[in-house]
């Protein structure tokens, strides 16, 4: 899967479970578009159009982590947070550049096949 901020393709090492599949599929249906917000001063967080399985475990993200939080959200990391979620991938980038990206507005997350 091509994952973009606003306009700019990131590389992500995306992780091997039932989220992501059922993430891909969908994905493989056509982009998925997701308004995301500045949340915590930490993450931005979008709604997903669904419900997805997800296996939850207590953990502390890092920069660049994706997760899915609450089945149906996507959150996406530029700082650190202890919680439970379920891991969806990486954005493989420095840490400094995955700051810039997501820290200083509200952005648009787009996952094309």
């Amino acid at each position: 899967m091509k994952y973009y901020i606003n306009d700019t393709l990131v590389p992500v090492i995306w992780e091997d479970n039932a989220s992501t599949r059922s993430l891909m599929e969908d994905v493989s249906e056509g982009d998925m578009v997701i308004s995301m917000s500045r949340y915590g001063g930490n993450e931005q967080v979008g709604s997903l159009r669904k419900q997805y399985r997800s296996n939850d475990k207590q953990m502390t993200t890092h920069n660049g982590d994706i997760v899915l939080y609450n089945s149906n959200n996507l959150v996406v990391f530029y700082g650190s947070n202890s919680w439970a979620y379920t891991k969806l991938g990486k954005i493989d980038l420095p840490e400094q550049e995955v700051t810039d990206l997501l820290s200083n507005e509200d952005v648009i997350i787009t996952i094309k096949k």
